[in-house]
């Protein structure tokens, strides 16, 4: 079981991964060119937009990998969620910092351990006691 040390330092280093602060807008009846063009361009939708080029390889997908990908089907045939909530979650509601810091499998298994705690069908307690048991046991590895 996490000490109270550990969740206060886990906390604080979920909090500076978090989205950028919003600022409170009044929402003016027009909205200026480059605000507009800001809405349009979500931190998931990279598509088009100017970047280095990256070179391509074809990529076995590691076995943790895979696992997450059964694990996130498995909870969509059991009922748990959809495809839909599983892309908003890993996907839109990550925030920019999160979105670009996660591999793309890393981000389906934040996204389901986030919507197992959200719907309470484990508490945060028990994910992350899961989580260092887990570590644990490779540790000894």
């Amino acid at each position: 079981m996490p000490t109270r040390d550990q969740l206060r330092n886990y906390y604080s280093i979920g909090a500076q991964l978090a989205p950028v602060v919003h600022q409170q807008d009044d929402w003016p009846y027009e909205v200026g060119h480059q605000q507009y063009v800001a809405y349009l361009v979500p931190p998931h939708d990279v598509g088009g937009q100017a970047d280095v080029p990256a070179r391509y390889e074809e990529k076995e997908e590691e076995l943790w990998e895979l696992n997450t990908y059964v694990t996130c089907e498995v909870l969509g045939w059991r009922g748990v969620w959809n495809a839909e909530e599983r892309r908003r979650r890993g996907n839109n509601d990550l925030g920019a910092s999160l979105y670009y810091g996660f591999p793309y499998y890393g981000r389906w298994i934040w996204a389901a351990a986030r919507m197992l705690v959200d719907k309470n069908l484990i508490s945060l307690t028990e994910l992350l006691e899961k989580v260092a048991e887990v570590k644990a046991r490779y540790e000894q590895h």
